[in-house]
């Protein structure tokens, strides 16, 4: 296999085809080593991984720190409470301070679309955006995209269903550059309020019924309403939500009879999908937080393992 030839991972806009399956192919190779009963290997020994959320995460810090662990790097993880920015001091001055510390790789979650971009043009270390703004998860796209290949086999002609919030997705965006770029059609939906207007750029097709959405699916990703985002309201209740862009089992029967159900997290359980759903046959939920460890364990590896391979 060649060499990976990116330092930072902030995206995957401009990311190639053969990028992607470079990077899912590595982290097929780090599944084996979580499936072992030692769980372990020195590969990134002596080096130092840092993490600094800027917004609270459960699934992505975690796996991140499970990753740095499982490939022997040491890590330190910091959040913005316990930082000096609560002082007065400027992300850029943190980032300054942080890199005198001599880190090989920074992971850096930020409500600000761009602060991962900012940081790369100021530190010599790698950089992988954990998710900035309303802008990109591109571990979460890739995750989200590992999960459809184990369970799909191939990207090319699959329908891709992606309904909710749209608007304020960051995942939405990432799985929908990740996805065109390896094929797939990706449909989405969601209140006209937060669908925006430049989606269709992306190369996404806009519904205009849960049942266009669902139909012939076999994808089926539901997002998270982001009320932590929306200052306006955008739709009349949770309630509401729930009847016109949850996701029910009757809602199923139309997609293909293998469809796949996915779901970043954290659920808001009877809003986007109703718990028969969630927790039935067709969830793969799970395995998307499982296959998140792999794919972030092969992030850490390209980006600064590779010469001590």
């Amino acid at each position: 296999m060649a060499a990976f030839k990116l330092t930072n991972l902030l995206g995957l806009e401009g990311l190639s085809a053969d990028d992607i399956s470079h990077i899912l192919e590595t982290a097929e190779s780090m599944s084996e080593i979580n499936a072992r009963p030692i769980k372990k290997v020195p590969t990134l020994r002596g080096k130092l991984v840092v993490s600094f959320f800027y917004e609270p995460s459960t699934r992505t810090k975690t796996s991140f720190d499970v990753a740095a662990k499982r490939l022997s790097a040491d890590s330190v993880s910091l959040s913005a409470s316990t930082s000096s920015l609560t002082k007065g001091e400027t992300l850029v001055d943190t980032a300054k301070n942080l890199e005198a510390m001599g880190p090989d790789l920074l992971i850096m979650r930020h409500s600000m679309s761009g602060a991962p971009h900012l940081l790369a043009r100021h530190m010599n270390c790698s950089i992988i955006n954990a998710g900035d703004g309303t802008h990109e998860h591109p571990s979460q796209g890739l995750l989200d995209m590992m999960t459809i290949k184990r369970n799909k086999g191939d990207f090319n002609g699959l329908n891709v269903s992606i309904i909710g919030d749209i608007s304020h997705s960051r995942v939405a965006r990432s799985d929908i550059i990740g996805l065109t770029t390896m094929g797939a059609k990706v449909r989405v939906y969601g209140p006209r309020t937060l669908l925006p207007p430049y989606v269709e750029t992306l190369g996404a097709e806009v519904c205009d019924s849960m049942d266009h959405a669902v139909e012939d699916a076999d994808v089926v990703m539901m997002l998270r309403v982001q009320k932590e985002r929306l200052d306006d309201v955008l739709f009349p209740s949770l309630r509401e939500y729930a009847r016109c862009f949850g996701l029910s089992a009757q809602h199923l029967k139309k997609a293909k009879p293998d469809v796949i159900v996915m779901h970043p997290g954290p659920i808001n359980r009877g809003v986007e999908l109703a718990p028969d759903v969630a927790d039935g046959p067709y969830s793969v939920i799970l395995n998307q937080v499982e296959n998140g460890v792999s794919v972030r364990m092969a992030l850490l590896y390209l980006l600064v393992g590779q010469e001590s391979a």
